[in-house]
């Protein structure tokens, strides 16, 4: 099949994504059974369509598809910063910051450190230790609805969760620097980390700057389809310069996100995007799993094991400091986590970037160790945070409000309760089920449906 398509010239290119693309969602199929997240099918699709297994995807293809993954990473990095509205930061107050920054940084310094004893180089320990700072939002949240979870243990996980991938951006941007820096000659001067430093200082302005030129752009007279191509020339503008500059352009994209949520309080933009973006990102995650080395997978080895067990550790450490200097509730300081451990997605193409500036052997060894514990976490990782949630009492027992028992409710208790009320707890439940139906809705994250409880009195039954 590879030999067929790499004859075919442009055609090759073009039925390659379509193979890319189909074989990611017919994996979902059957991960879908087994819950298990979207993300794990298409890594696992990936491998099986790859050079290691049924090699229907040209080599040479595979190598020219870099563009796509730094494509992937902009706009996930965008949509990250949609997160970081300044209202909503001065609300939640400094207490989701320090735990935030406890949990990520405690499992960054964690496999740091063990890497170091274990005797890798330096260079190799901080980039791994600042992917691991990292968590996968969409497993977690994934389960929050699932399980139709709620309250403050609930709420604290989706604020750290969005900051979390920020935290571990800015870390791997440090080391970033400070490896390029040291890769010249093996000694470290003040100029050779400042000028790095600056140059993603100065990607993190070109990004603020980008988010509220395109505010001004998007407005009410501007149509949908024109509102989305202007964003699309940003984030790619902004990722293009980034790249020719050799910087990273998540924290760029990132900060030309949040300048954006913040000039506009617009998030319709970030709705369109994620309807635009699933083919581009399951063709990075397809792609991703196409370049995972089978036969590295022996060479990782004991190291893939302690990173996988230490990133844990850490993150259940870090989390449980964090909640005691912030004098959270018990429940965060046992259960919190075991909500963290999901990683995909942004750590994915941190490793990619990551490859490209260490040596070949080194750079393939830390693609591998996150590849490989990437599938791991994305199956281990929804049932910690089932447990966690679970745990933490914040699934509902029989209080969640169904369309049937309102319904036999308000049938039943007529003679107590009159016909407008009645219209009224319908109308609520038929609200609910259009949520509960449409869990893509961004504008819903925090809730897959609404509890008892949360009825307006008047609308209860008496």
């Amino acid at each position: 099949m590879a030999l067929f398509l790499s004859n075919l010239g442009a055609a090759g290119i073009i039925l390659s994504i379509a193979v890319m693309l189909a074989s990611g969602f017919l994996l979902t199929r059957i991960t879908k059974r087994l819950h298990l997240p979207n993300v794990t099918g298409y890594i696992i699709a990936g491998v099986i369509i790859g050079p290691w297994c049924l090699n229907l995807v040209p080599s040479q293809y595979i190598e020219q598809m870099d563009f796509i993954t730094d494509l992937a990473l902009a706009f996930i990095a965008f949509g990250v910063g949609k997160y970081f509205k300044l209202s909503s930061l001065k609300a939640n107050g400094k207490n989701m910051v320090i735990l935030t920054l406890f949990e990520s940084l405690t499992a960054g310094v964690f496999i740091t450190a063990v890497m170091l004893v274990m005797g890798l180089s330096l260079s190799f320990s901080l980039l791994l230790g600042a992917i691991g700072c990292a968590t996968a939002p969409a497993s977690t949240i994934m389960t929050i609805r699932q399980y139709k979870a709620r309250g403050p243990f609930v709420d604290t996980i989706l604020q750290v969760v969005a900051l979390d991938d920020a935290v571990s951006l800015i870390a791997f941007s440090v080391c970033a620097a400070f490896v390029q820096a040291s890769s010249g000659n093996g000694s470290v001067t003040f100029s050779q980390i400042a000028f790095p430093v600056l140059f993603n200082l100065l990607a993190l302005v070109l990004g603020g700057l980008s988010g509220v030129v395109l505010s001004r752009l998007i407005h009410k007279r501007r149509s949908k389809d024109h509102s989305l191509v202007l964003a699309c020339v940003t984030i790619m503008g902004v990722a293009g310069i980034c790249t020719s500059l050799n910087v990273s352009p998540l924290l760029a994209c990132m900060a030309s996100g949040t300048a954006y949520i913040n000039a506009s309080g617009n998030k319709h933009l970030f709705k369109q995007l994620n309807q635009f973006t699933p083919p581009l990102l399951v063709m990075f995650f397809v792609l991703s799993g196409m370049r995972l080395s089978i036969p590295s997978l022996a060479a990782a080895g004991i190291i893939g094991v302690v990173y996988f067990l230490v990133r844990i550790a850490g993150k259940y450490t870090g989390s449980a400091l964090g909640a005691a200097v912030t004098h959270a509730s018990p429940e965060i300081r046992r259960y919190f986590g075991l909500a963290l451990i999901p990683q995909a997605g942004v750590s994915i193409g941190l490793a990619v970037l990551g490859q490209r500036m260490l040596p070949a052997e080194s750079g393939q060894l830390l693609s591998t160790i996150i590849l490989s514990s990437g599938l791991l976490y994305e199956m281990v990782g929804p049932a910690c945070a089932k447990a966690s949630i679970k745990l933490s009492g914040s699934v509902p027992g029989k209080a969640a409000v169904s369309k049937s028992s309102v319904d036999k409710t308000s049938a039943g208790n007529t003679s107590v309760m009159d016909n407008a009320a009645a219209s009224r707890v319908k109308a609520d439940v038929r609200e609910i089920n259009v949520i509960h139906k449409n869990p893509a809705d961004d504008s819903q994250e925090t809730d897959g449906t609404v509890s008892a409880q949360h009825i307006h009195p008047r609308h209860a039954v008496v």
